[in-house]
């Protein structure tokens, strides 16, 4: 696990995505962390999730030397992670299709995904007003369903190592992008995505970008100020 020391981003100009960066880095061999994954920033250390190991959201101290402490446990392994104004912590539950809000005590359902999310639900990114973004896998990875589905996923993950192109034809299912308002209701706001896995928002709070991992590409949304809602999509970079 890498952690950032220091980090300091400027955006600018017209909606675009710039970043002026300053870090130094240390590398942290430490027990408690068997794959970290989702790191995010929040009053001065980086929060990152332990997906496979101990099913923990745990803070990495960002002076001295990087203390790792376990924040909270998260049943049905955690993933993306962000913060609501009134300073509570949402994480995602991957397998319950959930999004689970901690207080600094206990852990209480903010959202149910329910039929929203077609696979594990996974990435995360929340906006100052606590607006949330949320992915899925858009398939269930992990079984699969029929015969076909596996050999259709099996020849994409193949033709993908040798071409390094994605086809996409052979990807099993595709997954809706849900908002989540602050107080937890949820809506579809995108759909056809490819295994979206990483999202940010531009400095302005203008623009969402999506990592699309199975089409090899980041997708980019204007947000619509008044609800959330996503428009103008294009490929923002490939």
């Amino acid at each position: 696990t890498v952690a950032g020391r220091r980090c300091e981003e400027r955006g600018e100009g017209g909606g675009g995505l710039a970043m002026a960066m300053a870090m130094e880095f240390e590398v942290l061999d430490h027990p408690k962390l068997c794959f970290g994954e989702g790191p995010r920033w929040h009053d001065g250390s980086l929060h990152v999730v332990d997906m496979y190991g101990d099913e923990a959201v745990y803070k990495v101290e960002s002076e001295g030397m990087g203390e790792v402490t376990e924040v909270v446990k998260v049943p049905g392994q955690p993933s993306g992670t962000g913060w609501l104004p009134d300073g509570r912590m949402i994480v995602v539950s991957m397998k319950t299709r959930k999004v689970l809000a901690f207080d600094g005590r206990t852990l209480s359902t903010h959202a149910d995904l329910g039929d929203l999310a077609a696979g594990e639900a996974n990435d995360m990114v929340v906006d100052g007003t606590g607006r949330a973004y949320v992915g899925n896998f858009g398939f269930d990875l992990f079984s699969l369903g029929s015969l076909l589905q596996k050999v259709k996923y099996y020849a994409f993950l193949a033709l993908f190592a040798i071409t390094s192109r994605p086809f996409t034809s052979l990807v099993p299912g595709t997954a809706d992008l849900v908002c989540l308002s602050p107080d937890g209701k949820a809506r579809k706001v995108a759909a056809g995505l490819l295994f979206p896995n990483g999202m940010v928002i531009t400095p302005d709070g203008g623009t969402l970008i999506v990592a699309e991992t199975l089409g090899a590409r980041l997708t980019a949304f204007d947000i619509l100020e008044a609800d959330g809602g996503l428009a103008s999509r294009r490929v923002w970079a490939k």
